[in-house]
């Protein structure tokens, strides 16, 4: 069997303020073009089909047309919920789009069941399970101690009593530990989304959503195909993808990515506004780009947005880099090093060195360190 794996289309986000409608209908169409290209049986579009849970009307027919030109296409397509997504809206007409082979995730209610597919080397178990958060997944298991992701996911699992037998894939939406963030993600504080690689080890493929950079956990088995298109400057120098996979007989998969090239792409650029307004400068590349422009100037550019705009019509963001912006930067931290309390200035040193926040009990323990070293010096 062969699938196409995405997620996080993300219809009708803005970025800087720009609308990214024109963006997605145009990679879309790129999309429905590779899934015709490599003659798939199957889509799997992996949450975050919006970008709010409350979508523009624009943004649900954009998505109306793809699923429309996939249905007419005889494939079977796998959509569930995402964090940005309104589960209940995601699932509004489920049952009817069925008969199309548009399958939509239903509201999480305690157990899922699997959408079989057949091939030749025999049954392939889908299973869709949407963004849950514990209490989610916890007023349905009301015997089970349920305070993590993990142990939410790993509940929500074992209700599947999956047959290893099998050969079976998941479709969900949540952040899998190790998995390397972008910009453009929501992130929880203190890492309190993190679930466990090892919750889907009965899979043959996890089909993973949430993260915008495509990556592997551990192996193959466990993806994210990440974003069809950057949504942040740190993606800008990412190479975005279709993930097409293959699960022939059990234990027998193959995975491969085709680059995706978007109308605009996003694109850092940096000089003193003389060199950037050269025509040797631009003249190789699409001024048209998404812009980010750092300008190098020891002075500011009275209008300078006004005046690369003339060149480069899409500008997102414009900062300057110089002596002066240095400084300021230095002077900045060490006055506000001066206004912070010791346990500010602490826990903002431990996330530097760790990369990640204090633990409520790491904070609770420092406080009344702090607090005892205090008492001791008065």
């Amino acid at each position: 069997m062969k699938f196409v794996h995405l997620s996080d289309l993300h219809i009708g986000k803005r970025v800087n303020e720009f609308s990214m409608l024109e963006d997605q209908e145009y990679i879309l169409t790129e999309i429905i073009n590779i899934i015709d290209m490599e003659n798939t049986d199957c889509v799997m579009i992996a949450g975050d089909v919006y970008d709010k849970s409350v979508p523009s009307a624009e943004a649900v027919q954009l998505f109306d047309d793809f699923l429309c030109r996939l249905a007419r296409r005889k494939l079977q397509v796998f959509v569930i919920s995402g964090n940005h997504d309104s589960p209940e809206r995601i699932a509004f007409g489920s049952r009817l789009m069925n008969m199309s082979g548009i399958h939509m995730s239903p509201v999480y209610s305690g157990h899922v069941d699997p959408f079989e597919m057949h091939d030749e080397y025999g049954t392939v178990n889908i299973y869709m399970l949407p963004f849950v958060k514990p209490a989610n997944v916890r007023s349905f298991e009301n015997q089970k101690e349920i305070s993590t992701y993990t142990d939410a996911l790993r509940a929500a699992v074992a209700e599947m009593n999956i047959d290893t037998s099998c050969r079976n894939i998941i479709v969900t939406h949540q952040f899998v530990t190790g998995a390397m963030r972008s910009d453009s993600e929501e992130i929880s504080v203190g890492g309190t989304d993190n679930v466990d690689a090892s919750v889907f080890e009965c899979f043959d493929y996890t089909a993973l959503g949430h993260i915008h950079r495509p990556q592997n956990i551990i192996s193959q088995k466990i993806r994210y195909c990440g974003t069809p298109l950057k949504y942040s400057f740190s993606e800008a120098d990412n190479i975005k993808s279709v993930t097409v996979a293959e699960l022939n007989k059990k234990n027998n998969l193959s995975v491969r990515t085709i680059p995706l090239v978007p109308k605009y792409d996003m694109r850092e650029i940096k000089g003193t506004y003389a060199e950037l307004t050269l025509k040797s400068t631009y003249e190789g590349i699409n001024c048209n780009d998404y812009m980010h422009i750092t300008l190098t100037d020891e002075e500011n550019i009275p209008d300078a947005i006004g005046k690369l705009k003339v060149i480069y019509p899409k500008i997102m963001k414009l900062d300057y880099d110089n002596k002066r912006t240095r400084s300021a930067q230095h002077f900045d931290e060490g006055c506000e090093a001066e206004s912070k309390s010791p346990i500010e200035l602490f826990t903002e040193f431990y996330q530097k060195q760790n990369n990640q926040p204090m633990s409520q009990e790491q904070l609770k323990f420092s406080e009344q360190l702090i607090e005892k070293i205090w008492e001791d010096e008065a």
